[in-house]
């Protein structure tokens, strides 16, 4: 019976610690996480490169006229028309962002805090319509206003998403109706 009390009592030793071996794995893994971030950063500026035949964004010109509608929201991206995973990056239309809408007779007027603005001429609207996705960004159906403007030899699809998603129709009737006037008149 001694014995048990013997073997109960005798102190055993802690578990040993290799903090060697332990920081070694975390600033390995620390390492692959900083690689893969270089990685998908080299790939965003790659793909800017390869876009670089893309012409800078046209200046907004001084408002004129009344504004027909405007929207608060956020901008989702642009991509190349009728290709919903083919990102365009070049002069900032990669970047996402919240987002002011003004449509007005001269064009759309995009004004992003913290980011690039930039301006659609009325000219070169294309049309528009309610979609669910665009790179980077899937919603439920009708979720996400697509406007679809010629920029250069390119046609674009720029994703937006007010934030009274009630306001999309009027968005998609008016600018349709502004691109109908306009090609009208070509």
């Amino acid at each position: 019976m001694t014995s048990v009390f013997l073997i109960a009592a005798e102190r055993t030793s802690a578990p040993v610690t290799d903090w060697a071996a332990r920081i070694g794995w975390v600033v390995g893994l620390l390492l692959f996480v900083a690689l893969v971030y270089w990685l998908m950063r080299e790939g965003w500026k790659w793909r800017g490169t390869l876009q670089g035949d893309l012409p800078p964004l046209p200046a907004a010109p001084e408002p004129s006229g009344e504004a027909r509608l405007t929207m608060s929201g956020r901008y989702h991206g642009s991509t190349t028309a009728g290709q919903w995973l083919d990102r365009i990056v070049a002069h900032g239309l990669g970047t996402r962002s919240r987002a002011e809408l003004t449509l007005t007779d001269a064009g759309l007027h995009v004004v992003r805090p913290g980011a690039t603005d930039f301006f659609v001429p009325a000219g070169a609207l294309r049309g528009a319509r309610l979609d669910k996705a665009i790179a980077g960004k899937v919603l439920t159906e009708g979720g996400l206003l697509v406007v679809t403007w010629a920029h250069g030899d390119r046609l674009i699809d720029s994703g937006f998403r007010s934030d009274r998603a009630a306001e999309h129709s009027a968005w998609v009737d008016a600018l349709n109706e502004m691109t109908n006037t306009t090609e009208g008149a070509r």
